[in-house]
This record gives structure tokens, sequence and C-alpha cells, in this order.
């Protein structure tokens, strides 16, 4: 049985392109995931549902009774990275899969906010175009880590970064902001610059990954019995 006729569904395009995910699992991809889209999945005869990417702001989110009656219709639904981490360390306990950090911080309270992963993106493409505040502070920390900023530093550019709109979030903005602020020189302010650029982490697209490797596994396993 190969995966596709196992009616799997992944819900993504933000924190991963369609593209890039299907040379990982060969299933079928929607757009982040809204209000109404569990339901249209399930009765379109879905059994397997990943959900990576949802709207958040723009349009009524994905609700977690949506969710809930496609577990309870025998759906097995994965969720990480963004929208998929935020569900699921919500409705876990009622039977939804969660996998990888994002999920991780979520559940055990030590991210809350929804802006921790929301991004603006292209209305057409999906494709995000700020940066989101688990990948920022990740970056920033590992900047820290590194001795390309001190401790202190570190702390006011997150806290800085927290205070932006996630819509207008960005390294190029974070670390210009920063420089005129005398958080951190010039020099260091383009230092940082370059090191986020080239070096960020990407927490999302890694959990992203986790997402569809958990759904592969479980396919798997399906067809093996």
């Amino acid at each position: 049985m190969s995966a596709k006729k196992s009616k799997a569904l992944v819900f993504t395009g933000t924190s991963i392109s369609h593209a890039d995910a299907s040379k990982i699992l060969d299933v079928d991809y929607q757009p982040p995931v809204f209000r109404g889209s569990m339901e249209t999945a399930v009765m379109a005869g879905y059994i397997l549902i990943g959900i990576i990417d949802g709207i958040f702001f723009s349009r009524a989110a994905v609700a977690h009774k949506e969710i809930i009656r496609a577990i309870d219709a025998g759906v097995t639904v994965v969720g990480g990275c963004s929208m998929g981490a935020l569900r699921a360390s919500e409705l876990d306990v009622h039977g939804m899969i969660g996998v990888g950090k994002i999920y991780e911080w979520y559940r055990d309270g030590i991210v809350e906010d929804d802006d921790e992963v929301a991004v603006a993106t292209n209305p057409d493409t999906f494709e995000p175009v700020s940066s989101p505040m688990v990948n920022m502070r990740e970056t920033l920390f590992a900047a820290a880590h590194k001795k390309i900023i001190d401790e202190e530093s570190c702390a006011a550019l997150v806290a800085l970064a927290k205070k932006t709109h996630y819509t207008e979030r960005s390294y190029f903005g974070l670390t210009k902001e920063a420089s005129m602020m005398k958080i951190i020189s010039e020099d260091k302010a383009a230092e940082l610059l370059d090191y986020c650029r080239n070096h960020e982490a990407d927490i999302k697209r890694q959990d992203a990954v986790l997402v569809l490797e958990k759904m592969r596994e479980l396919l798997l396993k399906s067809n093996m019995k």
C-alpha cells in the first residue's frame, strides 16, 4: 500500500514548502489549516492528517473541536512546528500526537503566546516574509554562546524582538533598532546580522521535518499490518 492510498494529508507551506516536504513524504499537501479545513479533510476520507502550519489572525483558526471530532472519528492527527505544535500541546490529552521542540515548549509552558510561531506570509505562496520568534530567540542564544554578543545584550535583543509585532520581525530590523537604541554598537550589529542570516537556528523547519518523519513512521507501521 502506498502512502497516497493510505489517504494521508499534511497542512503546510510556510515552515516548509510543499515541494521540499514531498521529498520527505509522498502524500497529499494543502495550504495552512484554518477553520473548517479539518472537517473537509475528514469528509474527503483522510485517515492520517498532519498539521504543521495554520492561519492565526487573518481568518478563523482551526478549532479544537474540529480536531477532537476528527480523532473521535478514527483519524490519526499529528502536529508540530507551528499551529500544529500549539494545538498538539492543547489536545495531546485527547489523542493528538505532538512532536518536536516547539510542541514540547508549549506543552511545558516554556512558551505560551501564539505569536511565538506566527509570521507574516506571502498571500499567494504562503512563504514567510517575517521571522518567527522561536527561531530568533534560539539564534540569539546561539550567538551569545558563540560570544558574538554577551548575555546581557542577548536578553535585551530577545526582549526587543518580543515587543516587535510578529509581522515586522526580522534580523535586519532587530539589529538596526538595537544599534539605534545603543543596545549594541553598529559594528556589533553588522556582525550579528551576518551571523543570524547565515546561521539561523531554524527550529520551525526542523520540527516540520519531524512531523513528516513521524507520519512516515505511522504509515509504514500501518502498511506492515
